[in-house]
C-alpha cells in the first residue's frame, strides 16, 4: 500500500520511478502477548492514511463481533486474519504487511507473543533488519521480552525501538517510562544490540505513534514512524567477500551451462576468477546472467545465473566465491546456536537432516555445550532440549559443507533441521564457527552411546505408529 502522492495524477511513470528507488526497510514487531503488537501496526496504517476505505469498513463491521478493546474500531483486526486470532486476540501465525511513506517502504512482520508460537517469531524476525519490541507499561520487562530480544540479538538485527506501550494506563508516567528503560538496557547489557531506542506510546489512542502526543511533554524524542523513517540501517553484510550459493544448474541446450543462485556476500564481475567450494576447482566468470539480460556486475541480494569459461563440474549446494576473497570455512563439524522448534525434544546422536544454503546433508547434534536461560542468559548444562529452547550446539554432518560465522554472513551462516521421519522442520540455527569442543566425533563414540540414541528414536517410532502397545517401551540396554 503507497501514500499519497501529486505525482500519481500529474506523471505517473515518475511516482513509479521515485517510488522505485526508495529505500527498503524489513522490520518486526515482537514482545510479550497482549503487549499491543497488532494494536500498534493498525494504528501506523490508520494513522498514516494508508488503509483503504473498504479495508477500514470491513473492519468496523468485524469489531462490532470480535471487539476485546471496547473501541469504536478494534485495529488489530487489520492484521489478526485468523479465525481464532480474532476470537481470543492474540496473534498466532506471523502476518506481513506491506507499506510506504514518502521517504520509505516497509515490510512489517508481526509475530506472535506467546511462548508456545516462539519459532513464529524466529521465523519472522529471520530476515528482518529492525525490531520493534513492545513492553506494556503496566508489567515492564517480562519473561517473553528477555526471550525476543535474545532472539533478535541472535539473528543479527542490530537496531531496536523499543515502545513502551499503554502508557495511557499509567497515567504517562516518565517514571514508569524510566524505570523500564534502565531495566531493559541493564537486561541487553550482555546482548549485541548497539542501537537501541525508546519511544513511550499507546497504540490504541494514536500517542507518539504518528503524532506528537501532549500526554509527555517531557519525552523529546521523535514518534515512532519518524523514528522508521530516519533510522540508518547497516544492512551491508560485514563479509564483503563474494560468496554465492549455488541453488540450480540451468542447463536447456548444449551451449549453455548456467549456474543460478542469489548473492549472499560481496559482489562480482565478468572476467572476475572464482573458485568452486568444497572441490576447490577455478574458473573465469564468462557473464552474468538475468532476466533483463547481461550485466556488467551483481551484487549481494540480486538472483542471478553464471556462466564459466571452463566446463568444472559445480552442483546445487556447492558455493561460489572469487579466489582472492577470504575463503569461508569447508568442513563436517561446525558449533551453532540453536532455537529448536519440534514438539519432539532434541535427541544428541539422533540422525536429521541439515539444510545449509541449497545443500541438504545428514547428520547428528553431537554434543549440547549448553542450554541459554532467557530469564539471566545463564548457561545451564542439558542432555537435550525441548520446544522453544535455544542452545549452543555441536554439529557433525556426513559430508563437507561449506559456511562463514552467521555473525559474517546471514545467507551462509544459517541453517535448518529437518526431522527425517516427519520432514517437519525441527530446528533453526547460525553458525558460530568450526566446532572448538574437544569431545571426540560421534564416529568415534563408543557402541554404547550410539546405540542409546537409536534405542529413543526407535521408541519414539514405536508410540507414533503402534499407539496400541500403551507406554510400554523397548530395551535391551543395561
Amino acid at each position: 500500500m503507497s501514500h499519497q502522492s501529486d505525482l500519481i495524477a500529474s506523471d505517473i511513470l515518475a511516482y513509479l520511478k521515485q517510488h522505485e528507488n526508495k529505500d527498503l526497510l524489513r522490520f518486526i514487531t515482537c514482545g510479550n502477548v497482549d503487549d499491543g503488537k497488532s494494536t500498534l501496526i493498525g494504528r501506523l496504517l490508520h494513522d498514516s492514511k494508508l488503509i483503504f476505505e473498504d479495508q477500514l469498513a470491513a473492519i468496523q463491521k468485524d469489531s462490532k463481533k470480535y471487539n476485546t478493546t471496547d473501541q469504536e474500531i478494534d485495529l488489530a483486526l487489520l492484521v489478526d486474519g485468523l479465525q481464532a486470532e480474532r476470537e481470543q486476540g492474540i496473534t498466532i501465525d506471523v502476518a506481513y504487511r506491506y507499506f510506504s511513506t514518502d521517504r520509505r517502504k516497509f515490510i512489517i512482520a508481526d509475530c506472535p507473543g506467546h511462548e508456545q508460537y516462539t519459532r513464529n517469531m524466529a521465523t519472522g524476525a529471520s530476515t528482518c533488519d529492525l525490531a520493534i519490541i513492545l513492553i506494556d507499561a503496566r508489567y515492564g520487562v517480562q519473561t517473553q521480552t528477555r526471550r525476543h530480544s535474545f532472539i533478535v540479538s541472535l539473528l543479527g538485527i542490530r537496531h531496536v525501538l523499543v515502545a513502551v506501550n499503554k502508557m495511557d494506563l499509567v497515567d504517562f508516567s516518565e517514571a514508569r517510562f524510566n524505570e523500564i528503560k534502565h531495566a531493559y538496557l541493564d537486561f541487553t547489557e550482555q546482548l549485541d544490540i548497539p542501537d537501541i531506542r525508546f519511544v513511550p506510546i499507546s497504540a490504541l489512542r494514536g500517542d507518539n505513534v504518528v503524532n506528537e502526543s501532549s500526554q509527555t511533554p517531557w519525552y523529546e524524542g521523535d514518534t515512532l514512524m519518524k523514528l522508521l523513517e530516519s533510522v540508518e540501517i547497516s544492512r551491508n553484510a560485514k563479509l564483503d567477500a563474494f560468496r554465492l550459493p549455488v541453488q540450480y544448474v540451468n542447463r536447456p541446450n548444449l551451449d549453455f551451462r548456467g549456474f543460478c543462485g542469489t548473492i549472499a556476500a560481496g559482489h562480482v564481475c565478468p572476467g572476475d576468477e572464482i573458485v568452486a567450494l568444497p572441490s576447490g576447482k577455478s574458473s573465469r566468470v564468462k557473464a552474468i546472467v538475468t532476466y533483463e539480460g547481461e550485466q556488467p556486475a551483481a551484487f549481494a541480494g540480486q538472483a542471478i545465473t553464471l556462466t564459466l569459461e571452463d566446463e568444472i563440474d559445480v552442483s546445487r549446494g556447492d558455493m561460489l566465491i572469487r579466489a582472492t576473497d577470504v575463503r569461508p570455512s569447508v568442513g563436517q563439524r561446525f558449533d551453532a546456536h540453536l532455537v529448536w522448534m519440534n514438539e519432539a525434544p532434541l535427541i544428541v546422536g539422533k540422525e536429521y537432516a541439515f539444510k545449509l544454503g541449497g545443500k541438504t546433508v545428514y547428520g547428528r547434534i553431537a554434543r549440547i555445550r549448553h542450554r541459554v536461560d532467557v530469564n539471566t542468559l545463564a548457561q545451564v548444562e542439558v542432555d537435550s532440549l525441548q520446544l522453544n529452547e535455544i542452545a549452543l550446539v555441536t554439529i557433525e554432518v556426513n559430508a563437507p559443507v561449506v559456511f562463514d560465522a552467521y555473525a559474517q554472513c546471514r545467507g551462509t551462516g544459517s541453517f535448518i533441521v529437518i526431522d527425517r521421519l516427519s520432514n517437519a522442520t525441527a530446528g533453526a540455527g547460525m553458525v558460530t564457527g568450526v566446532s572448538t569442543s574437544a569431545d571426540a566425533p560421534l564416529g568415534e563414540m563408543d557402541e554404547l552411546t550410539r546405540l542409546r540414541a537409536f534405542e529413543v528414536e526407535l521408541n519414539g517410532l514405536v508410540r507414533k505408529y503402534f499407539p496400541h502397545w500403551g507406554t510400554k517401551e523397548i530395551s535391551s540396554l543395561p
